[in-house]
C-alpha cells in the first residue's frame, strides 16, 4: 500500500505567500526546490489555496522549462551544450558522466535518486565554456577529468551524510 503524500512542506510554503494567482510561480519554485520536481499530488492543493484551476496551474508548470514534473536526483547536474560549450568539448564530459552513472539520453536519473544529468542549450556563461552546474552552482572550464573529480566529491558527500 502506497503511503499518502505528506503535505506538511507544501502547507508551510503556501503560508508564506498571499493566496493569489500572482503567487503561482514563487510557490511552484519553492515546492520544486524542496522536492527537486513538482509532485502531481500538489496541484489540487495549491490550486485551491490560490484560487486557480488545476489546469491553469499545470499549464504554468509545463510552460516554463525550469519546472519539472519528473522526479530528479539530489544532485541535478546540467551540462551546457550550447555552441561555445559544444565546440570546447562538452560532449565528452556528458558522455563520461552518463557512463559513470549508468545514465543515457533517455534515462536521466540514477535509480538511487542521487543524480540527475541533463543537457541545456545555454547556461549563459559562454566565456567559461565548457560549463556545468550542480544544483545551480556553476563549474567553469570543465573537462571529463574535472567532471569525474567533482562526481567523486559529490559521492563522498553522500557517503558522509549516510554515515
Amino acid at each position: 500500500m502506497e503511503k499518502p503524500f505528506d503535505f506538511t512542506v507544501v502547507d508551510e510554503i503556501l503560508k508564506q505567500y498571499p493566496p493569489h494567482e500572482r503567487s503561482t510561480i514563487a510557490i511552484l519554485q519553492d515546492i520544486q526546490e524542496y522536492y527537486h520536481y513538482l509532485p502531481e499530488e500538489i496541484f489540487p492543493r495549491v490550486a485551491r489555496a490560490i484560487s486557480v484551476g488545476e489546469a491553469r496551474l499545470y499549464g504554468v508548470a509545463t510552460f516554463y522549462e525550469n519546472f519539472s514534473l519528473e522526479p530528479k536526483g539530489k544532485y541535478v547536474i546540467r551540462c551546457c551544450d550550447g555552441t561555445a560549450c559544444h565546440v570546447r568539448g562538452s560532449q565528452p564530459i556528458l558522455e563520461k558522466l552518463r557512463g559513470e552513472l549508468g545514465l543515457s539520453e533517455k534515462k536521466k536519473t540514477t535509480d538511487d535518486m542521487n543524480f540527475t544529468v541533463e543537457t541545456v542549450s545555454c547556461l549563459g556563461a559562454c566565456g567559461l565554456a565548457p560549463v556545468m552546474t550542480v544544483n545551480g552552482k556553476v563549474y567553469p572550464s570543465m573537462t571529463p577529468e574535472k567532471a569525474m573529480e567533482l562526481l567523486s566529491e559529490l559521492k563522498e558527500d553522500l557517503r558522509k551524510e549516510e554515515a
